[in-house]
Formats: C-alpha cells, structure tokens, sequence
C-alpha cells in the first residue's frame, strides 16, 4: 500500500489509524493514501486494532545513552524530573529502558526496541536514536514521542527547546557589546539540536550585519584536540573577539574553547568573549558563570509527557517549541576598543 501510495509506512499508519502521532499529514499526502487503500480493497483486522488500544497506563522511558544516569549532575537528570513529575499528575507511572543493554547509541536491528511495547507508549531521549527503529514503532501505531526536534522523520512526534531563537540572541548580545567577528566553535555532529544552534547563530550574524561565511564555523570531530592556544591567538590576530561554543552531552565544544583560552592567557572577557549556545558541564560549575542561555530541561519533560499522554490516548495533539532563556553571565563584555 505504500508503495503503491509512493509514501512511507509511518504515513500509511497515520492515515488509516486511530493514534495521531502529532505530525500533521497534507491533504494530498492523505488522499493518496485512501486512494491506494481503495485500489487495494485493504480492510483493517479488528482485533489487531483492538489489541493496539489496551491501556496498563504505564509510559516508557528509553535513553540512547551508554549508561543510565545516576547522579543528578548527568545532563538527561533534569528532563527526566520533569517526565517523572508530569506523568505522575496525570496517574501513569513510568517504565525506564536503557540503551546500554542494547549498545547503546548503536542499538539497531529489527527487534532492538521491542521490549518499549510493554508501555503504553514511550519517550526517547538521545541525540542519535535510530531512525529506522522509531519510524517502525510509528508504523505500528504504537505512541512514541522524541525529545528533542526530528522533523526529519515523517510521522514522528517530538518536542523541542527553541534553539534557533536561543542562539539568535546570544549573537545579539555579542553585537550589541561591539563584537564584528564572532566565531561559532562546534562539533562534527549533524543532531538537529546542533544543526538548530548553527543556523542560528548565523542567523543573528545576518541580523546584526555581520559576515556569516564559513570562516565564522569551526567544526571539528575532535575540539579538545584541535582547538589549540596557537588556533585561538591566530583567529584573533585576525580580529576575532568573541567566540561562541555549542552544548553537547560531552561539553567538548565548551571544554575546548575554554581551556585554549587558558593557555593562551586570554583575560576573558577583557581580551575576548567567550558564550556558551546551552549550560556548561556540571562539572565546570566551579568556573564564571558563561554567557548563554539555559535549556529548560524539566519542561521538555513534561511537555514531552503531555504530548505522549495524547497519544495514547488517540488524541491529535503538539506541543510548541519551548523558550530558553537567554543567561547574562560573567565571560562576556564590551569588545576591546568598543566604549
């Protein structure tokens, strides 16, 4: 029926079932689908449907990462305060999966996910899930939700912070402060969460007038390697003064920026700002506080459960993207020679 349809197998099951999963379907997308349907003489099983209906009111919980957290300094801690908090209001309780026993980030395969059916539905967290997997518990009709924005799969729900905005005013910031050459320090990671800070920061470069070419991105698969104190006093022999770093779940882009800076002895923000697109790694908590924004994470969470809790329930429903607030901190200041 896809096939013949010329769509995916999520699209079909998002047409013909009773779980909406968020993702607005067009109406030519959807015609095509009852088209096929009627060319094919197709019947759905009832019992399948009714077997696909029945509710224990128990919500999965799996993370991509290699282990669980445990502490509450892991950067997955404060969303899952807020899922946690959430479903408890809404009387589900909660059933956690962990990728490790799976591989992890790599868990694959056709069956690697199967045991989240035991939930009603289930909540993913993790920068590189697998989409193949996810699109087949879609296909399924079985209620999953992403955390974080995957616009990329057809029929996926998610819920996601505001990044784009988030990043756009940090470069404002920057601008306002007289900063003309800003340089974003990033990893080589295509997770739309990293993709969302970068088009940002352009964006804010754009906005403010600024060059936005491929010099102002210095994208690396090994930052703490490569970004040494000799790359950093080049880029501001240059003219750099203001360098912004991404937030991942290593803290890299951060990690590395802010120990060239160190070596360097670069007075931050006297001889140069530093911004950070995210919070900094908790284990830096003893360091000034970044200029930045921060991620509200407990209410990705909840909006994350709200949205799941729809679901299941067959309900059509989304949720915006939720709004970072911008973070003054103490490692950004006035350019130098900017009164």
């Amino acid at each position: 029926m896809a096939r013949l349809a010329g769509v995916s197998q999520a699209t079909v099951s998002l047409v013909l079932g009773a779980r909406k999963q968020g993702v607005a379907i067009s109406e030519e997308t959807r015609q095509k689908v009852l088209d096929a349907v009627r060319a094919l003489g197709y019947v759905p099983d009832p019992a399948a449907s009714r077997l696909a209906a029945a509710r224990n009111n128990l919500l999965g919980v799996f993370s991509f990462t290699s282990t669980f957290p445990t502490d509450v300094q892991h950067s997955y801690y404060p969303f899952l305060v807020g899922v946690e908090q959430e479903a408890a209001a809404r009387g589900f309780d909660l059933v956690l999966f962990t990728g490790s026993s799976t591989g992890g980030a790599g868990a694959a395969g056709p069956q690697a996910l199967n045991r989240v059916r035991l939930a009603d539905g289930c909540l993913f967290l993790g920068r590189h899930a697998p989409a193949d997997e996810l699109l087949r518990l879609v296909a399924d009709g079985f209620p999953v939700v992403h955390l974080g924005r995957r616009d990329e799969l057809e029929g996926l729900a998610w819920v996601g912070a505001d990044y784009i905005s988030a990043s756009r005013t940090v470069v404002a910031r920057l601008a306002a402060l007289g900063h003309r050459n800003i340089v974003l320090v990033r990893e080589d990671d295509d997770a739309p969460a990293s993709t969302d800070r970068e088009h940002g920061f352009l964006k804010g470069l754009e906005e403010a007038g600024l060059s936005g070419g491929p010099a102002a991105v210095f994208r690396s698969a090994g930052p703490r390697r490569e970004l040494t104190a000799e790359r950093l006093r080049g880029w501001l022999d240059e003219g750099v003064t203001a360098f912004v770093a991404e937030e991942t779940d290593t803290g890299d882009a951060w990690r590395a920026l802010r120990d060239a800076a160190r070596d360097a002895g670069v007075d931050c923000p006297r001889d140069a700002s530093l911004a950070l697109l995210g919070s900094p790694p908790p284990d830096l908590a003893g360091d000034p506080v970044p200029t930045g924004f921060d991620v509200p994470r407990p209410q990705l969470g909840a909006a994350a459960v709200r949205l799941l809790a729809a679901l299941v329930a067959g309900e059509e429903a989304t949720e915006p993207l939720v709004a970072c607030a911008f973070r003054t901190g103490a490692t950004a200041g006035p350019a130098p020679g900017h009164p």
